[in-house]
């Protein structure tokens, strides 16, 4: 059986959700589906499977920078708020990456780019950042890279 869209998948976990009256777990998903549905709107099609999860992660990277945010100031109410969204958004992404397997994967992208310095680092990302993809956090790639070609 092929596997189902996020969006479905979505659909009929926000509907297990209102049964099951969870009203948190409902409020995070019609959020998701709204900005799935926003992104259908405005490129006037069907969203592809890679540009769902770009979405989701997009959504997860806010929630972790507010996180931060809210951390900092003493916010504990929308720390715990958020940390469930994120974790809730976490179990329709795809298993992350280990720091092991990134940091195999970063040594394979210098080798394959011929990177000797920083001046490299470009390279280095546009060769990984495609391969990692809703895998691995951004600016962890990042932070692994800069060791690597210092």
């Amino acid at each position: 059986m092929p596997e189902m869209k996020l969006a479905d998948k979505l659909f009929t976990d926000q509907k297990a959700a209102m049964k099951a009256r969870e009203k948190f777990r409902l409020s995070v998903l019609r959020m998701v589906r709204a900005e799935l549905q926003n992104a259908v709107i405005a490129k006037k099609a069907p969203l592809t499977a890679e540009e769902e999860l770009e979405i989701l992660t997009r959504e997860v990277k806010k929630r972790k920078e507010s996180l931060g945010d809210y951390k900092k100031s003493g916010r504990e109410d929308l720390v715990k708020d958020l940390e469930q969204e994120i974790e809730i958004l976490g179990t329709y992404l795809p298993e992350q990456l280990s720091a092991e397997r990134l940091e195999e994967m970063v040594q394979e992208a210098i080798t394959e780019t011929g990177a000797e310095s920083m001046k490299d680092m470009g390279k280095v990302m546009s060769y990984l950042m495609p391969r990692v993809k809703g895998k691995a956090d951004g600016s962890l790639v990042r932070e692994i890279v800069e060791e690597k070609l210092k």
